[in-house]
């Protein structure tokens, strides 16, 4: 009987080029970018909202119909960090502005400028980064408009990236 032997060179070959090199990179900040008609262009992180002034909702999801608890930044705050006009200057063609919306999935929603202003309506819409007291899942986040007086979520936006402020013509 003979014995066959085979023998497995593995040949290992490393390249030290620091070009090459493949360090981890932690993964960018999520952003929102509130532009348009703003006196000041916003691009704000996670960190930047959980400086604002917070506030606190409790909705009933309309889905799942379970109590949820969303923490965020109203959007009127926001607008007013931009620099967009509101309160007495609200009037006239200002009255015509709207702020559209958009998700990372290119969903987009409206909102009339005058809807999101307090001293014309109680709207209590926020920009959300936190559910039951945790951020928002990937899915949902890492920002999300919550609107708790529509009967409807459609205007609930999911994974919102951009607010950007429109004067009709």
């Amino acid at each position: 009987m003979r014995k066959i032997v085979f023998t497995l060179l593995a040949f290992l070959v490393v390249d030290a080029s620091p070009s090459l090199a493949q360090t981890p990179t932690a993964a960018p900040a999520a952003e929102l970018r509130i532009g348009g008609a703003v006196q000041t262009p916003l691009t704000l992180t996670a960190a930047d909202l959980k400086k604002m002034p917070r506030k606190t909702l409790i909705v009933t999801n309309p889905h799942s119909q379970k109590k949820e608890t969303y923490k965020g930044v109203s959007l009127e705050d926001l607008l007013k960090k931009a620099g967009v006009t509101n309160g007495e200057q609200m009037r006239g063609p200002a009255m015509t502005s709207y702020v559209l919306a958009e998700a990372a999935d290119n969903y987009r929603v409206v909102f009339s400028l005058a809807e999101l202003d307090s001293g014309i309506l109680d709207s209590e819409i926020i920009v959300a980064d936190t559910m039951d007291g945790v951020p928002l899942p990937e899915k949902v986040g890492p920002f999300r408009i919550v609107a708790p007086h529509e009967k409807r979520p459609a205007r609930w936006i999911r994974m919102l990236k951009s607010i950007t402020v429109v004067r009709a013509q």
